[in-house]
Order: C-alpha cells, then structure tokens, then sequence
C-alpha cells in the first residue's frame, strides 16, 4: 500500500514546503485540494499550488482531493494538467468527481452545473475529452455540453496518459461504472441511510474491490481510501483497508481542531506503514 497525504489547511507556501518535508518523510504521495468559495475559508487554485509542489519534490505521486471537473472547461483541464505532469516528470494523478453545491463555485454563479445529473453528464465528457485531447493529435468532439472541431492540443504529457482516479459512490451503477472505466477508484458508501463522510468498512470495501476486478476484467487498478491515523504506528485501519484490496490510504485531516502546526507535526512523523 502506498500513503498520501492532503494538505488541508495551508496557505500555498506553506504547501509548497509541507510537500518537500512529506517527500523526505517517506509519504508516496503529496495532495492539494480544489475549491472556489467557501465562507470565509482561505481557497487557492490548485494547479499554482501543484506547480510549486512539483518543483521541490522528486518522488512523490502529486495531485488534489479532488477536481470537480464540472465546473471546468475541458480544454483548459488538459493545458492545465499537462503543464503540471511536466513539471513533474510525470507524476501527476486526477482525483475527480462531482463536486459539492456547498461550494459557491457551484451554487452562487451563474451557472447550470449545480443538479447532480448535469455535474455528472459534464464530468464523463470532460474525461473523455481529456483523454483524447492527451494523445496530441487533432480531434474533434460532439456532446451535450461541449463541442470541438478538429482540436489539437500539444504538447502530449510526459505520462503515456494522466492517470484518473474517480470518485465510485457503492453501490450506485453509473457512478461504479465510471470509476471502472478509467485508472481508480475512490469509493464512497451511499446506501441509504449513510453518512458519506463516514469511513467505509472493510467490509464494504471488499465488495467495491470485487465489482471493480469484474468490470475491469483484471486489468490493473488502484482503489484510494481517505481516513486519518494518529501517529506512524496506527496502521490497524490502513492495514485493514490493504487486506481488503485498497492500494493507496490517503491522510485527510479536516477536523477544526487541525491547523498547519498539527498537519506539519503528522507529515514528520511518517506514513502509518505496517512493521507486519
């Protein structure tokens, strides 16, 4: 299993410096996140805070939890998401769903992207574009909610194609077929009456490994759980979530109590990895 980590309340400096130290701490991946308006909380552009990320790491996989590609025109996704993998040498990931309607981005613009369906019917175009768009050769794209004729976008990513990782609300059908048909999952529990924001269970997490190898036919995948361990040494939930098929375990730590002295304490002390 492979660690990462989210830096979730940091200005883009201290974001920059906290991805160094994650590096040198042994973590295997470093990430941002993506958002617009939120209250009064500090919001700053990802990809410029991946930029600065890219340039003072050498190893660790880089990207934000997640992008809502909804919101995105596909076209600047792809000239933003390449420079980046360049910068990188060919690290970056795309975490991506839907995104919140909490988020002014969403729900206080004037826009059309706020119902569930719309945000999902422009997030499967926005990948699909994307993936044609990396190949660097011209093509051209018809849907519901955008159009590109004969459309090149260069230079290609370093990577043969940026990796997506989606965001699979278990055990809803669309949102599962999704995920299978790019690179990982992040799996969600949405039966009903779950909390979302609730960990998901081995238990259920077994289930989600198993539909994704049936659809994928056992062609590789990687299975991205979030959670929060207190110290290197609390790998019981990482190692539980690993022996029911998740591949990364990702530190998210969004609790008020967190500040950028706590988020920088946990990054030094290391990854929750298994003396097992």
């Amino acid at each position: 299993m492979k660690f990462g980590f989210v830096l979730s309340w940091v200005g883009p400096k201290q974001a920059v410096e906290y991805a160094r130290v994650a590096e040198e701490a042994g973590w295997d991946g470093v990430f941002t996140w993506d958002g617009v308006s939120l209250g009064g909380t500090p919001v700053y552009d990802p990809w410029s805070v991946l930029a600065g990320m890219a340039l003072v790491t050498e190893r660790v996989t880089l990207g934000a939890m997640v992008f809502p590609l909804a919101r995105r025109r596909p076209w600047n996704v792809v000239k933003q998401a390449v420079t980046i993998d360049h910068f990188s040498d060919g690290r970056l990931v795309l975490p991506v769903g839907l995104g919140s309607p909490d988020d002014g981005g969403f729900s206080r613009v004037s826009t059309d992207t706020v119902d569930r369906r719309t945000r999902a019917q422009r997030l499967d175009e926005t990948l699909e574009i994307l993936a044609l768009a990396q190949s660097g050769e011209p093509f051209s794209w018809n849907g519901e909610h955008y159009r590109a004729d004969d459309l090149q976008l260069a230079p290609r990513p370093v990577q043969e194609r940026i990796p997506v990782w989606a965001v699979g609300a278990w055990p809803h059908e669309r949102s599962l077929r999704r995920a299978a048909r790019w690179d990982g999952i992040i799996p969600t529990d949405l039966r009903p009456g779950r909390d979302p924001f609730d960990p998901l269970s081995p238990a259920v997490l077994r289930e989600v490994v198993d539909d994704m190898a049936a659809r994928r036919g056992g062609r590789p995948f990687e299975v991205v759980m979030e959670g929060r361990t207190d110290g290197p040494d609390d790998a019981e939930r990482p190692d539980a979530y690993a022996a029911a098929g998740a591949t990364w375990f990702i530190e998210s730590r969004w609790d008020e109590a967190d500040d950028a002295t706590s988020l920088l304490r946990r990054i030094q002390a290391g990854p929750p990895r298994s003396q097992a």
